[in-house]
């Protein structure tokens, strides 16, 4: 569902999402081996301007993505919460499951971009529900690692698609294109000028 997302993102804003994730493939290496979204912050911005974003839609968009959009964390939290409430045998009204969305939409925004962040701001959040037992963090202490790594590949994946979607609305990418990762420049064979690499291919 969220690939689906982000091709519909991705075709909106006229690029495409699996030459985008190709070109950010080692941070997305990065961000699944460390499980943290700050270590990938450098390489995914200057990707991104290789892309054709500029430097300073990028300069704004990013940092504030990894503190505003954390795609990943938010989704976390959500079922995460509405797990440990069946597991306590609770039956959540429809307007209960809302406020859970709502109020795990608010408290993501303060996740630290590092290893376990989402888990504490989760531990934290549980206290505004009383019904919900803290106790269930327990069952899913085991496996939180696990689901790190691919809510943190949501986060770093979807600051770079949200980048990508604000650069175009800036004007600044036109048409459908396929990204090409940069290649070291080469000499020219005439002049011994060093040939610039094209960040995209027609």
């Amino acid at each position: 569902m969220i690939l689906a997302v982000f091709s519909v993102v991705a075709w909106m804003t006229r690029f495409s999402l699996f030459a985008f994730l190709r070109l950010i493939k080692e941070e997305l290496i990065i961000a699944f081996t460390t499980t943290s979204s700050e270590a990938a912050l450098p390489g995914l911005m200057k990707k991104l301007e290789q892309a054709g974003c500029s430097k300073a839609t990028v300069g704004f968009v990013v940092p504030t993505g990894f503190s505003l959009n954390l795609d990943g964390s938010s989704i976390y939290m959500t079922l995460a919460a509405l797990f440990i409430a069946q597991a306590a045998g609770l039956d959540l009204s429809f307007s209960e499951q809302v406020g859970l969305v709502l109020v795990f939409l608010l408290t993501s925004k303060g996740v630290a971009g590092v290893t376990g962040g989402a888990f504490v701001t989760l531990s934290a959040s549980l206290l505004m529900f009383p019904d919900i037992p803290a106790e269930g963090l327990a069952l899913i202490l085991g496996v939180d690692r696990l689901m790190d790594t691919m809510r943190t590949l949501t986060n770093v994946a979807g600051n770079g698609v949200a980048t990508m979607a604000i650069s175009y609305w800036q004007k600044e990418r036109t048409g459908f294109r396929n990204i090409v990762p940069e290649t070291a420049p080469a000499k020219a064979r005439h002049g011994g000028h060093p040939e610039t690499p094209n960040s995209y291919s027609k």
